[in-house]
């Protein structure tokens, strides 16, 4: 039997719940991680890499990327190992006029919140790739967007983490979340026993759901599957990542004007070179519960979907494909809280598609509410647990 004790006990070793061990590690708090797997065995290594401003809502959402960009560049000469930084810059390409009156007022309410974002014309994007299809008119550029490899990322914060005195458990899944007489958080119980612990956080991501159900509370976050592609190299298809303007839309739910076939899947065009010159290209959005099955309609429609953009991917070899879940909430925004009626119990869950994005600023922000320094790096107040509470964020799941 294994009875350990810990100041701060982190349950999920993915790149959330790394970014949190570095953070506190880093000053000077006692951690220890729980994982029920390996290190960056789950969402963490079934996405892509990027660090998007691109993609956000402008203001709030747009702003908290931005923070976690400025924290990654730090982590990129702080950390122990490389993780294959880049700062490129990212696309939004528009297919139709409609799309880029849309991107136009996209792009001047992210300039207004002082985002660093331009109108790029068909010239532009013929300049840049001589491969994309010639009948699009033209898209938007964020230039600080960056891209790291999330796996290698994780291992990183792990290994600096482990330096600063961090421990870690992996193939340990926690069992229950322990309370004292009045509700406060005493610690965890794992397969290997019991963890004393004053304060939990609960940083599963798809499965923080069900840790919130051992401590008797429903946290609001659904898996959301997503298929990405990986495609052989190919030297001149281009540098760095581009989407289609569309993308934001089947992110945030509107109506997008596109075949029905791509609407049933979510499916709007990801594309992106790793620093090895291979090509991850996305995406989809479904919810099918814990399912990840490589659905091989939704890979079809997904290789449909970038030939329509670059035509030259119907030549270029596919050499795997695989799925994963995204923790997705009502608003698009992640949880990172604590949870009030149990004292000593956070979450930092629920950032859907942008965990690598967020992971930084999410366990900066965790680091901060625990050292009680009562200022944190970015406002809180949209990222309580309660805020779901009121029925204005109550959206119906559906597929």
């Amino acid at each position: 039997m294994n009875h350990e004790s810990a100041e701060i006990v982190i349950i999920g070793g993915g790149i959330i719940g790394m970014s949190i061990a570095y953070y506190t590690a880093r000053a000077g708090m006692d951690v220890l991680v729980v994982e029920r797997g390996e290190i960056a065995g789950g969402t963490s290594s079934k996405c892509d890499g990027n660090i998007l401003a691109i993609d956000k809502d402008p203001g709030f959402d747009s702003q908290m990327s931005l923070k976690s960009q400025e924290l990654v560049a730090e982590w990129a000469r702080e950390l122990d190992k490389e993780f294959e930084y880049r700062a490129p810059g990212s696309i939004l390409v528009c297919e139709t006029d409609e799309e880029m009156q849309a991107a136009e007022s996209w792009v001047s309410r992210q300039k207004e919140a002082g985002l660093p974002f331009r109108m790029l014309d068909r010239k532009d994007l013929r300049n840049e790739w001589p491969y994309m299809a010639d009948d699009l008119p033209g898209g938007l550029e964020c230039a600080t967007d960056s891209t790291v490899n999330p796996v290698l990322l994780t291992y990183s914060l792990a290994a600096t983490a482990r330096r600063y005195g961090a421990r870690f458990l992996t193939h340990t899944p926690v069992t229950a979340i322990l309370l004292d007489e009045q509700g406060r958080i005493r610690g965890v119980e794992t397969a290997d026993g019991a963890i004393r612990a004053k304060t939990v956080i609960n940083a599963a991501g798809v499965w923080a759901k069900q840790i919130g159900k051992m401590a008797g509370i429903d946290i609001p976050i659904e898996p959301r599957k997503g298929h990405i592609l990986v495609a052989s190299r190919w030297e001149s298809i281009g540098k760095r990542k581009v989407m289609e303007f569309g993308y934001l839309i089947s992110k945030f739910g509107g109506q997008r004007k596109v075949d029905p076939r791509f609407k049933k899947y979510g499916i709007a065009l990801v594309f992106e070179p790793t620093a090895s010159q291979n090509f991850l290209i996305g995406s989809s959005r479904q919810f099918v519960g814990m399912d990840t099955r490589v659905d091989q309609e939704v890979i079809r429609l997904i290789a449909e979907r970038a030939i329509r953009f670059f035509p030259v991917m119907e030549h270029i070899p596919l050499l795997r494909t695989y799925a994963g879940l995204r923790p997705w909430t009502a608003d698009h925004l992640p949880i990172v809280s604590p949870v009030d009626e149990i004292p000593g119990f956070y979450v930092a869950a629920g950032h859907e598609g942008d965990g690598i994005s967020l992971a930084a600023v999410t366990g900066k922000i965790i680091c901060e509410m625990l050292s009680g320094a009562g200022e944190t790096c970015i406002p809180v107040e949209p990222l309580r647990y309660d805020r779901f509470r009121s029925a204005a964020v109550h959206q119906e799941v559906t597929q």
